[in-house]
């Protein structure tokens, strides 16, 4: 009997991705699976149910349906309790499930002996590239990030000259050059902006210069040691932070927009622009928070919402940028499961080899347990 792949509408508020579209229905049926979607599943990213059927999928009326003996599940964000409870067990569960923060769903899942991977733990090696769900995600972050600041600021982005006299360029800050960083630098630069980025990796200046942007930093010997084997930001200690908030705060007071894109794994997002700079910054100015999930990067800042500070400050605190862009998002993010997939279906047939490096970084629970080192406890 061939594998059974299903794929549940996303029932979290807000989240308008989807786990497969079309494309990867036709990649996943090829690989000698079945493909069950529930009605509804590709609303958010403009999908109809025809579509999904058109390329060979079995579109189910609700939940409990398409998860009936599926041996393989595919989400956007970790399954809510009435899904696990709907889980045969031994089924996969391949979603972001956000483990660090989401112990009771984690828990929900090894009680239900399921085995659960997290896209977001998938390593960052060359083999692993096409199923990297953080950078997919980010980079559509990146840019919706600098989509929002130009429709929240007041004014246009690039210098124009016309008869009236000149309009002066945007000064935009981006703090934090991951994918998110970058595609952001790239994006306001595009759009006529003047760039300006920190970080606190040194690997990110020459990035941060070929895309036409000054890098700022305080460039000691710490700065030069600030990166894991990984790529990862390391915590900096005290004193940097110090130094480089003195180095920030002049430059930020400056600035029309600022974005802030740092996060740590497994830990709170670090505050990277304190209330006093933001009370600092000049009536009409803006703040767009990538990290107000995992804390925020911004004092002040609210997840969710658009908070305006009593000196005329936006701060931006939408949650799932990319899924203000859903149809580029679930269409990359499926890209990324259908290859993720591909490393457990071997001639049709489930073969889960948790000693492949990909598979073993990402499994969170198996056998009635949690078995990532990172989530234990």
């Amino acid at each position: 009997m061939a594998v059974a792949i299903a794929v549940t509408r996303e029932r979290r508020e807000g989240e308008t991705r989807c786990a497969v579209t079309p494309e990867t229905v036709k990649k996943l049926i090829a690989l000698g699976a079945t493909v069950s979607v529930e009605a509804g599943t590709g609303i958010g990213s403009s999908i109809p149910d025809a579509d999904y059927a058109e390329a060979g999928a079995t579109v189910k009326p609700d939940t409990r349906a398409v998860l009936d003996g599926a041996d393989i599940v595919l989400k956007v964000r970790g399954p809510t309790a009435q899904e696990t409870s709907a889980l045969k067990s031994g089924a996969i569960v391949v979603a972001m499930l956000d483990a660090y923060r989401e112990k009771a769903a984690v828990e929900a899942l090894k009680g239900a002996n399921v085995t659960a991977f997290a896209m977001e733990f998938v390593p960052r090696i060359t083999r692993a590239q096409v199923m990297d769900v953080l950078s997919s995600q980010a980079n559509l972050a990146g840019y919706r990030a600098v989509i929002e600041a130009a429709y929240a600021f007041g004014k246009g982005f690039p210098m124009m000259m016309t008869a009236a006299g000149t309009v002066a360029p945007a000064k935009v800050f981006v703090m934090g050059v991951g994918v998110a960083g970058l595609q952001a630098i790239a994006t306001a630069r595009r759009l006529g902006a003047v760039v300006t980025a920190t970080d606190v990796r040194p690997a990110t200046k020459e990035q941060v210069e070929s895309l036409g942007a000054k890098f700022l930093a305080v460039e000691d010997e710490e700065f030069k040691n600030a990166q894991t084997a990984g790529g990862y930001a390391k915590p900096m200690s005290p004193e940097y932070q110090a130094k480089q908030a003195v180095l920030t705060g002049e430059h930020i007071r400056k600035q029309d927009i600022v974005i802030t894109t740092a996060l740590i794994p497994g830990r709170a997002a670090p505050v990277l622009v304190s209330a006093e700079q933001v009370a600092s910054m000049k009536p009409g100015s803006v703040l767009i928070d990538l990290a107000v999930e995992a804390g925020g990067n911004v004092a002040g800042a609210k997840a969710g919402e658009v908070v305006t500070t009593a000196n005329g400050v936006s701060i931006v605190g939408y949650t799932n940028l990319p899924g203000r862009i859903a149809a580029d998002a679930s269409a990359l993010y499926a890209r990324n499961l259908a290859a993720f997939v591909g490393l457990m279906l071997k001639d049709g047939v489930v073969t889960l080899d948790l000693d492949d490096e990909i598979l073993k970084a990402a499994v969170v629970t198996h056998g009635g347990a949690v078995v990532h080192e990172g989530v234990k406890g």
